[in-house]
C-alpha cells in the first residue's frame, strides 16, 4: 500500500499530471468563457440578429424566431451550436420587403456579406472569450502565470482546430432541410415555400435571403401573410394514417389543411378502431375538409366503415382500382384482413404478400402509368417496388421511408391519431405522437419533389416539429425489382410488416416486435 501511495504521489507531482491538469483547466475555462462571452449582435438585412456559439453534443445551426418557434439545420459535424435570434426588426426596411416583390432577390446580393461579417466578429469574440476563460481558470487553479499561459494556448489550439473542422464539414445546402419546432400556425410562414426550396435548391444565398424575408414579414404583418401562394406548379398532398377513432386527429388534419393549403388528403387506413356501425358517424368529419379525401381500408376498418367513408361527398375510396385525383394517378386497395373480429380466418403474411404481388402485376402495364400506390400494410405493398415511383402506407404507427434499389420510394406514415387508445401503451410520459406529412409533387411530372414531416404533441397540440426533406433524385428511373429474399415463408403467423431501413432524411425506425397471432395488430 505504501508503494502504491508513493506511486500515486509521484504521478501527481510528475509531468503527466501537470499536463493533464493544464488541459482540464483549458477545457473547463474555455467552455465557461465561450458560454458566457460567445455572442454578438449584428445587422442582417432588415433585422438585428444576436449570434452565439456554444459547446453542444450535436453540431447544428439554430434560428430562433420567437415567439413562433425555432428552425434547426444540420450544417456541420463538430460539437458546436450556432444560434441566431432576431432581436429587433427595423420596420422601415421590413416595409420595403412587403411593398416590393423584388426586394428579397436584391437582399440576396448583400445578405451573404452581412452574415459573413457577423460570423467573423462572432469567432473573434468567441476566441477571446474562450482563451480568456482558460487563462483565468489556469491562474485560479495553479496560481502560476506560466501554467495559465499554457492553458490559454491549449484552449486557443482546441478552438482553432474545432473551427477548422467546422469549416471543412459545413454544408450550406442544409438550409433546404430545416427542422421547425414551435407553434403550428406559424410553421408555413417560417419554413417557407417548398416550391421555392425545390426550384432554388443550389442557391444558398437566395434561400437565406428568402428565410430572412419570411421572418421579417412575420414580424411586420403575421396575420395577413399569404400562405403557399398557388402558382399551379406544385400539388400538395397531406398524408395521414391510423387515426384509430381519435377525434383530436380531425383538428390536426383541419389545421394542416388550412396552414399548408393542401390540394388533397390521402389516408392509408385504420380510420376506425373496431369497424363497428356505431363508429361510422366518426367519418362524417371527412365532408367538412373541403378537399378530396383518398382512402384505403385498414385492418381495423370493416366493409361497413368503407361504405361510410364512400358516402362522404369528397371521399375517393380505392379498393383495387386506379383513380386520378388532383392530377395524380392513384392505385389503392384495402387490407384483406379485419383483425377486430377474432372469429375470422385472416390471411397469413405470405398470403397478404401474394395478394400484393397480384395487385402489382395488374397495374404493371397501366397507360397512363400509376404515380402513387396507397396500401395500409407495407407487407402488401412490397411487390410494388419497381412498378410505381411512390408507395404510401401506414399500419406500424412509426414513420419511416426509404428508396429501394428499384427506385421506388416507400413512405410509411406514423399515426395521425396518436395510435388512439394505444397511444399511452408506453406510459403517460411517452405518448405516441401525432404524425402526418405534407408531400409536394411537380404538377407536370407528378413526381415527389419534397416533403414536410409534421410531429405534433404537447398540451392542446399547439406545438409542432416540422422537418423539411428534399427528394434527391425526383426523376430517377424506376425499374422492376427482383423478388425480395426476406419474403416470409408460408404459414408465418406474425403479421407485422418488415422494418424499412431509413434514408438519411428519414426518422429512424423502431424495430417492431412480433405479434403472437395474425389477429393482433397495431
Amino acid at each position: 500500500m505504501d508503494a502504491l501511495a508513493g506511486g500515486i504521489g509521484r504521478f501527481r507531482r510528475g509531468r503527466p499530471w501537470r499536463i493533464t491538469a493544464v488541459v482540464i483547466a483549458a477545457l473547463v475555462g474555455g467552455w465557461l468563457g465561450l458560454s458566457l462571452g460567445g455572442q454578438i449582435v449584428t445587422p442582417v438585412g432588415p433585422a438585428d440578429v444576436s449570434l452565439s456559439v456554444s459547446p453542444s453534443w450535436r453540431g447544428e445551426t439554430v434560428l430562433n424566431v420567437a415567439p413562433l418557434g425555432k428552425l434547426g439545420f444540420d450544417t456541420h459535424a463538430t460539437p458546436l451550436r450556432f444560434e441566431a435570434t432576431i432581436s429587433e426588426i427595423r420596420l422601415a426596411d421590413a416595409q420595403v420587403l412587403l411593398e416590393d416583390p423584388n426586394a428579397v432577390d436584391r437582399l440576396a446580393a448583400s445578405i451573404g456579406s452581412d452574415v459573413k461579417q457577423g460570423v467573423i466578429h462572432l469567432f473573434l469574440r468567441a476566441l477571446l472569450s474562450a482563451v480568456g476563460g482558460a487563462a483565468a481558470a489556469g491562474l485560479l487553479a495553479f496560481r502560476d502565470l506560466r501554467r495559465a499561459g499554457w492553458s490559454a494556448l491549449t484552449a486557443l489550439a482546441t478552438l482553432a482546430a474545432t473551427g477548422g473542422l467546422t469549416y471543412a464539414t459545413f454544408t450550406p445546402g442544409a438550409i433546404a432541410e430545416p427542422r421547425y419546432t414551435g407553434l403550428l400556425a406559424g410553421a408555413p410562414q417560417v419554413v417557407g415555400s417548398a416550391e421555392d426550396v425545390v426550384n432554388r435548391f443550389s442557391e444558398y444565398q437566395q434561400q437565406l435571403a428568402g428565410l430572412v424575408g419570411n421572418v421579417s414579414r412575420i414580424y411586420e404583418v403575421t396575420s395577413t401573410l399569404p400562405v403557399y401562394e398557388d402558382d399551379g406548379s406544385t400539388i400538395r398532398v397531406l398524408h395521414v394514417s391510423d387515426i384509430h377513432l381519435n377525434p383530436a386527429a380531425w383538428d390536426v388534419i383541419r389545421s394542416l389543411r388550412e396552414q399548408f393549403q393542401v390540394d388533397l388528403i390521402v389516408d392509408s387506413g385504420d380510420i376506425s378502431d373496431r369497424g363497428s356501425a356505431a363508429e361510422d358517424a366518426f367519418v362524417d368529419e371527412i365532408a367538412d375538409l373541403e378537399v378530396p379525401y383518398v382512402w384505403v381500408r385498414g385492418n381495423h376498418d370493416s366493409m361497413g366503415t368503407q361504405r361510410a367513408v364512400g358516402a362522404q361527398e369528397n371521399a375517393v375510396v380505392l379498393d383495387d382500382e386506379v383513380r386520378e385525383v388532383a392530377g395524380i394517378r392513384f392505385y389503392g386497395a384495402g387490407d384483406p384482413r379485419f383483425t377486430p373480429d377474432k372469429a375470422l380466418d385472416n390471411p397469413t403474411n405470405s398470403e397478404v404478400a401474394a395478394l400484393g404481388a397480384e395487385q402489382a402485376a395488374s397495374i404493371a402495364d397501366a397507360d397512363p402509368p400509376v404515380d402513387v400506390t396507397v396500401l395500409h400494410d407495407p407487407l402488401q405493398a412490397r411487390a410494388f417496388s419497381g412498378e410505381v415511383p411512390l408507395v404510401l402506407a401506414g399500419h406500424g404507427h412509426d414513420r419511416r421511408t426509404e428508396v429501394r434499389e428499384s427506385g421506388t420510394r416507400f413512405f410509411v406514415q406514423g399515426s395521425t391519431g396518436g395510435a388512439g387508445l394505444r397511444g399511452l401503451d408506453h406510459g403517460e410520459d411517452q405518448p405516441t405522437p401525432y404524425e402526418a406529412s405534407v408531400l409536394y409533387f411537380d404538377a407536370e411530372t407528378r413526381r415527389l419533389q419534397a416533403w414536410d414531416d409534421v410531429t405534433l404533441g404537447g398540451l392542446g397540440l399547439t406545438s409542432a416539429r416540422i422537418e423539411r426533406h428534399i427528394e434527391p433524385e425526383p426523376q430517377r428511373e424506376i425499374t422492376p425489382a427482383s423478388p425480395s429474399p426476406t419474403m416470409p415463408a408460408a404459414g408465418t403467423g406474425s403479421r407485422e410488416a418488415p422494418p424499412l431501413s431509413p434514408s438519411p432524411s428519414a426518422s429512424p425506425p423502431i424495430s417492431p416486435s412480433p405479434s403472437p397471432s395474425p389477429a393482433v395488430s397495431p
